[in-house]
């Protein structure tokens, strides 16, 4: 008599847990923390409430992951900037990535990290928080890069890296809100130029 075969242990999902994530992400940034039901997230990664927990933990986690590959994917434009070989690179790089990136079509308009903190009340802090963590590291960095211009001669001695940063990220961002709003990925360029025109001398 044939034996009945137990199912095999540790069942392997029946979902791409990498398309689900990939989906979330999409839908925070359109929506934002606050703006993205259990129900829109759950129906765009095509799983259930429960499948979800178990992948990716509560809201909040899930967000947290949806970021990381928001950074890793869409805005590694930005990793890629600091690698440029003089300040002035960097700093267009990191404006053309942005105008790019808040303009690419088949993606929500705008910048996850933006969109996702705006209207965000008390429920969101934690996801409000993590962004302004993620912008302020952002600015970090590019202020160290400006720091070692600096100190290789490629600016000026009594540049403000830290100003300079700021500037840069402060014209980036409101490309990003300026995208969501409906501007053209042309109109928006035109401002990356602009902002380079007053570019310090080394």
């Amino acid at each position: 008599m044939e034996t009945q075969r137990k199912a095999p242990i540790g069942r392997p999902r029946g979902f791409d847990v990498d398309e689900a994530l990939e989906q979330a992400m999409r839908v925070f940034w359109e929506q934002g923390y606050e703006g993205a039901s259990l129900t829109d997230l759950t129906s765009a990664m095509g799983i259930t409430r429960t499948s979800m927990y178990a992948a990716f933990g509560n809201k909040e986690d899930l967000f947290r992951k949806a970021l990381e590959r928001y950074t890793e994917g869409p805005a590694s434009y930005g990793a890629r900037a600091l690698q440029e070989p003089t300040a002035r690179r960097v700093a267009t790089a990191l404006l053309n990535g942005s105008v790019w990136a808040t303009t690419r079509p088949g993606c929500p308009a705008g910048c996850f990290g933006v969109q996702a903190s705006l209207a965000a009340g008390d429920p969101g802090r934690n996801a409000r928080e993590a962004l302004i963590t993620w912008r302020n590291e952002a600015i970090s960095l590019l202020r160290d890069r400006f720091r070692q211009a600096v100190d290789e001669g490629d600016l000026a001695p009594g540049t403000d890296p830290g100003l300079l940063a700021r500037y840069i990220m402060t014209v980036a961002n409101g490309i990003a809100v300026q995208a969501a709003s409906g501007a053209t990925a042309e109109d928006l360029q035109l401002v990356a130029d602009m902002a380079l025109r007053g570019w310090p001398p080394a």
